[in-house]
């Protein structure tokens, strides 16, 4: 059954800060010799898919279906369930963005989660938005390693009570923060090492818990092998002695392992799941966007916690196959899961209202310009090169510089809606130019062309041609002529890279700084508008010669 956070102790608002032992029984007040069955139930980086998509997979009414038999399983062999998040709620589908993600925290509300870990796209918007959303859950949001004027911003933990056995829960955010959102909205905010502060915090929870769980938004690299990334779950579980199980986000991968600290990355919907295992602790994420339920059955007794099994469980996920008439069509891989009736009702007002914003259509597109991540964080792409020209014409600009980050989906080709301009621009970033004379437009680049290929960081181009060999810029040229070190050049950036996110230099101080206030998305929205029918192919990525 689940544990309403109304009737257990409400976990600390800051460690040391506010004492509640009175109120929480002490440890090993279960029955010896007893077996406890507790299940836990998990889902992270929810971003925005509150309602199906267009082939009816996932989806919040369809997921409290799963949950709700879950639990009803569970209770009828007197057993206890806890729901948790791994974070990132936010950001993803244009509906929940214009709404600040109320449909999904509501949504997840009335599925009834028992806490999340807070990600980093829940700063994606300014704190006395994610304040309201908090406002809006009755289940805690957790981060012991975000601080704010030296406290703690959320609760660092939560401590439940199953029938006797004491569970703490640790949250966790990934220190990735301060560089993956905008910095001009999480000032005087401190992302301080999580790994750190578990090793503070999971020794005293050992003695006030029977069983340590952590929700983390750190991400799942096999072997720890985080490359450009701060550490995850694997490092933390290596560095940190005493944690059961880790319910993991970020990183948005099925952990699932074919082998010691190899991970199956071509894991299919409803075959057999082994979580990871790392210095005694299990490892589990379930993907992203709801596409999955979690589920890890474990039995406690006499203080050892042992998992019986583990599982995900598909949401409507379907597959495409082609059929005898040679035409392909959508299967599912598992069996249809009946949306709950209820939720689905209460969502849908949400859905109609964005829906209603959103159809409008802006313009067309002769061909689709890919802007899957995979392409844009990799290599230049045309979508890089027609995004960078529309912050050019509306800046007045010689050329532009965009992380690839920041763009999150492709154009399609033919009609071009609101909805579609929203999907490759969420984040509700506005355009900046700087003038700059020559010398520092060349420092500026030469940064650009140093960020790493996989990462958000990667540049794409738009007005310039440059040659880059190893990471390194070697020529530069904007209208066909190298770049003049004395020459004035104007560069638009957008508002996120000009206050240092993503490590780019900062230059929202620059004195030739403006921020002009047009979101990215409007600005796009405009272009496509004024240039429609637009001829995707005059914007081929030929900006850029890597050697």
């Amino acid at each position: 059954m689940r544990v309403s956070l109304r009737s257990i102790m409400v976990s600390l608002l800051a460690a040391g800060l506010l004492s509640a032992c009175a109120a929480v029984p002490g440890k090993g007040d279960y029955v010896s010799g007893k077996t406890y069955k507790i299940t836990v139930l998990h889902t992270n980086d929810h971003h925005g898919r509150f309602w199906p998509n267009a082939d009816g997979e996932y989806g919040l009414a369809a997921q409290k279906t799963v949950v709700d038999q879950v639990r009803a399983e569970v209770k009828a062999e007197g057993g206890y369930t806890l729901l948790l998040s791994g974070g990132d709620v936010n950001t993803g589908v244009p509906e929940s963005d214009l709404q600040d993600a109320e449909p999904d925290f509501r949504g997840m509300d009335r599925i009834g989660y028992d806490a999340m870990a807070v990600g980093n796209h829940e700063f994606d918007k300014p704190l006395p938005v994610l304040m309201k959303q908090r406002g809006w859950i009755h289940f805690p949001m957790l981060s012991a390693n975000i601080y704010k004027d030296g406290q703690r911003i959320f609760d660092p933990y939560v401590l439940f009570n199953l029938g006797g056995v004491k569970v703490a829960v640790l949250g966790l955010t990934t220190d990735d923060t301060a560089k993956m959102v905008n910095p001009a909205q999480i000032q005087g905010i401190e992302f301080k090492s999580p790994i750190a502060e578990a090793g503070q915090l999971v020794p005293e929870l050992r003695k006030r818990a029977d069983i340590v769980i952590a929700a983390t938004h750190m991400g799942h690299y096999p072997d720890g092998r985080h490359g450009v990334n701060a550490p995850g779950d694997v490092e933390m579980a290596r560095a940190v002695k005493g944690l059961d199980l880790i319910v993991g986000g970020h990183s948005q991968n099925p952990v699932c392992m074919k082998a010691e600290n190899v991970r199956d990355d071509a894991y299919v919907p409803g075959a057999p799941c082994a979580p990871d295992r790392q210095n005694g602790a299990w490892i589990v994420q379930a993907h992203e966007w709801g596409k999955y339920v979690g589920r890890a059955d474990f039995e406690f007794r006499n203080g050892s916690f042992k998992l019986v099994k583990y599982q995900l469980i598909p949401v409507n996920l379907k597959k495409t196959v082609i059929g005898a008439d040679g035409k392909a069509k959508k299967m599912p891989y598992t069996q249809l899961i009946p949306e709950d009736s209820k939720l689905r009702s209460f969502l849908k007002t949400y859905q109609e209202k964005g829906q209603e914003e959103l159809g409008v259509k802006v313009g067309e597109l002769s061909t689709r310009l890919e802007g899957d991540r995979a392409v844009v964080r990799s290599r230049p792409a045309s979508l890089g090169a027609f995004v960078g020209q529309a912050m050019m014409a509306k800046a007045h600009a010689d050329f532009a510089v965009i992380n690839s980050g920041g763009i999150r989906d492709s154009l399609p080709a033919g009609a071009v809606s609101y909805k579609d301009v929203l999907k490759v621009f969420p984040f509700g970033s506005t355009l900046v130019y700087v003038d700059m004379p020559g010398s520092e437009a060349l420092a500026y680049l030469k940064a650009a062309a140093a960020m790493t290929p996989g990462s958000g960081a990667f540049a794409q181009f738009a007005g310039v041609r440059l040659r880059i060999s190893g990471g390194e810029l070697q020529e530069a040229q904007v209208g066909g002529k190298d770049i003049d070190p004395a020459r004035i050049y104007r560069v638009a950036i957008n508002s996120f890279m000009a206050a240092g996110g993503d490590g780019y230099p900062r230059l929202d101080p620059h004195p030739g700084f403006v921020n002009t206030g047009f979101v990215d998305a409007d600005v796009l929205r405009d272009y496509i508008a004024v240039h429609t029918p637009v001829r995707a192919e005059r914007y081929a990525p030929s900006m850029v010669e890597s050697e």
